[in-house]
């Protein structure tokens, strides 16, 4: 019993950490701005780097890639006294209690990011190689277009078939974690394809924003 107390303490502390807003806190503190009231409405690091700017936005998006790989590297280790699943199925669902917290952050009113860095960490976590590639996948699309939505759904979608195709991947939690990164982004971004297919979404421009 004692072990599955710890089970859940690491889901909490996986979702706690996932939910620290990154992008809302450094807009708030450093620049006097609310992020999710300018540009895409978006607490995450796009818009963190649309708003603020470059110096601001690249921390952003690293530590937001950060928890996600923190949660799957780390915490396993920290809290793995468990009987109720083997440590790769522990992982995942530490990972993903990392993802949902950086969606549904308790901090700000549960409005954050779409999950697309924080998955990215925890896609780092289990299988780097799939996630460059995904990565690539999402600069061939996003940097001709500006499109930065349309790069993530992309490369979300490419990420389980890098893994099945092309690295012959076997193992069931990192397959999960493969169509489940595909369908979560598809459903974050759901506003943005409307607009994509409407003709009506915002190409990325950065907007330097001063220190106040």
């Amino acid at each position: 019993m004692e072990g599955n107390y710890t089970f859940i303490l690491g889901i909490l502390l996986a979702y706690l950490l996932g939910a620290i807003p990154t992008s809302v806190w450094v807009g708030k503190i450093f620049y006097k701005t609310d992020i999710r009231q300018q540009g895409s409405g978006n607490a995450g690091g796009t818009n963190a780097v649309r708003i603020l700017g470059w110096m601001a936005g690249i921390p952003v998006i690293i530590f937001d890639i950060f928890k996600g790989w923190f949660a799957v590297f780390y915490l396993p280790g920290n809290f793995p006294e468990t009987t109720l699943l083997p440590n790769d199925y522990l992982m995942l669902v530490y990972g993903l209690a990392a993802v949902i917290g950086h969606v549904f952050p308790i901090y700000v009113g549960f409005k954050g990011g779409k999950g697309v860095g924080t998955l990215a960490g925890v896609g780092l976590a289990f299988f780097p190689w799939a996630l460059l590639a995904a990565l690539g996948v999402f600069l061939i699309v996003a940097i001709p277009t500006r499109y930065v939505s349309l790069g993530s759904i992309v490369a979300a979608i490419s990420f389980p078939l890098f893994l099945i195709f092309a690295f012959n991947e076997t193992s069931i939690p990192v397959l999960f974690l493969g169509i489940f990164s595909s369908l979560f982004i598809v459903f974050t971004h759901r506003t943005n394809i409307e607009r994509l297919l409407k003709g009506e979404e915002n190409r990325f421009i950065v907007k330097q924003k001063t220190k106040k």
